[in-house]
């Protein structure tokens, strides 16, 4: 079964073409990588994903719906979370904090004035209970602005897991790290695929995280699906590695 389906998309910008006719399909529990030069399109491709554009052209499935025309908020409520490239979180806020405000919108009481104790004790289990996912359970009463890059990476993902997604996209999960902390968000991520089985997405510019946790590489190059496969396949393909891998190299 497909989470997503994404047939020959189209995004333009007057006479600029970000995306060109891309068709992509995930299947559930399958962690797919997208990979690119810079300017290959693959952000846009993120936004129409998750609704911050509309496509000029083509249609985008969700679970067996059409999603093409519903606005981001409408994509969350239907089970679609999204981490961004520059961690989008609440500094001045605690971790705890952080992951809470997510936990009651999924729970559809963030435009309520209260809830009742029952609701509170919900969702302060889904909150404890996210936290242990991502290692952060010690530091649920740090705020999140004090926290070193890669905890606050973890604390955004946090908060993209507690709107309980069927699809988790994440854009560039490692943009700015250190080895160590590259290496502590890859674990985090593989944990989420082999262990809790989340369909996830993920733009990624470091190979070897990409080559590591993939079981589907799609690469994208000027707006165009230039080529999907393994891990291995891609490795081996050599328009691929004209275009890009021989170039990161």
């Amino acid at each position: 079964m497909n989470v997503l389906e994404i047939n020959c998309v189209t995004k333009r910008f007057g006479n600029l073409v970000a995306v060109r006719d891309v068709s992509l399909n995930v299947a559930k529990g399958e962690l797919c990588a997208i990979i690119g030069p810079n300017g290959a399109g693959k952000t846009t491709f993120f936004n129409l994903i998750s609704g911050f554009f509309p496509p000029t052209s083509g249609a985008i499935t969700f679970d067996g719906r059409d999603i093409t025309k519903l606005s981001t908020h409408q994509r969350v409520t239907l089970g679609m979370a999204r981490t961004f490239q520059i961690t989008e979180i609440f500094p001045e806020l605690t971790v705890f904090e952080n992951v809470r405000i997510a936990a009651e919108v999924a729970g559809g009481y963030r435009l309520r004035p209260w809830i009742n104790r029952a609701e509170a004790a919900q969702v302060h289990a889904r909150v404890e209970e996210t936290l242990k996912q991502v290692a952060l359970e010690t530091k649920t009463d740090r705020l999140v602005g004090e926290l070193a890059h890669g905890d606050q990476r973890a604390a955004e993902i946090a908060m993209a897991l507690a709107l309980k997604p069927h699809l988790l996209l994440l854009d560039e999960p490692t943009a700015g790290m250190g080895d160590q902390e590259t290496y502590q968000i890859t674990q985090l991520v593989r944990r989420l695929h082999r262990d809790s089985n989340y369909t996830i997405v993920l733009i990624e510019h470091d190979m070897r995280v990409v080559f590591h946790l993939a079981d589907r590489i799609c690469v994208l190059d000027q707006g165009r699906m230039l080529a999907q496969g393994t891990p291995k396949e891609i490795a081996d393909n050599e328009t691929v590695q004209a275009a890009y891998l021989g170039n990161a190299a």
